[in-house]
């Protein structure tokens, strides 16, 4: 009874992937963290205070003590910042949702899942090898598959275009909805709501 009421308590971390800097911030890899910022806005709280290279922002949701973060070490060393912060905040691998892009899910997709393989994904990589396991949350926002000939690795740090700019926000707010089901109403709730096409 002590254990799981004390897991009950814990803290839910959500984080955001990307890459920090102004060149970077309205690129399709940091989808995630367009979804953190948002995030914020809706709680209105500010995204300010730095902590294991991350830029956080605490918070309570329907009385749970919920922490957005923002890894700052660049995608591809994300776990440098996310598994000091797991540790700190006494997070179970459970309460923590990582939030990125997938080339493989098109535009328009959100999909939660409970964990998995990392898909490629430099950043989840980063993670699960450093926290060790990849039994964590995850939600994936499709970015769709670069077009023609282009390197995926170009591709990623390409801006939305401009129609597609509709569908991104539609989906951000999907995402923000999943996240609040998900700390007030667990992961299966989530999944059932939000996987699938948004719109």
């Amino acid at each position: 009874m002590w254990f799981r009421k004390s897991v009950q308590e814990a803290a839910f971390l959500i984080v955001g992937l990307g890459n920090p800097g102004l060149e970077y911030r309205y690129s399709r890899h940091n989808f995630g963290f367009m979804v953190i910022d948002a995030l914020a806005d809706h709680w209105s709280v500010q995204l300010k205070k730095i902590k294991f290279k991350a830029v956080i922002a605490e918070d309570r949701f329907k009385g749970s003590k919920v922490i957005l973060a923002k890894p700052l070490t660049y995608m591809n060393e994300s776990g440098r910042s996310v598994a000091p912060l797991l540790r700190f905040y006494k997070c179970p691998p459970e309460n923590m949702l990582v939030i990125h892009d997938d080339l493989d899910l098109p535009l328009g997709t959100l999909r939660i899942r409970p964990a998995g393989s990392t898909a490629g994904q430099r950043g989840m990589e980063s993670i699960t090898k450093l926290i060790g396991s990849q039994e964590f949350p995850r939600m994936r926002l499709g970015i769709s598959r670069p077009p023609g000939q282009m390197d995926p690795k170009d591709y990623v740090l390409k801006k939305f275009l401009p129609a597609e700019e509709e569908l991104k926000k539609i989906v951000i707010n999907q995402a923000i909805e999943a996240v609040e089901t998900f700390v007030s109403e667990g992961l299966t709730k989530a999944m059932n709501k939000y996987n699938g096409e948004v719109a």
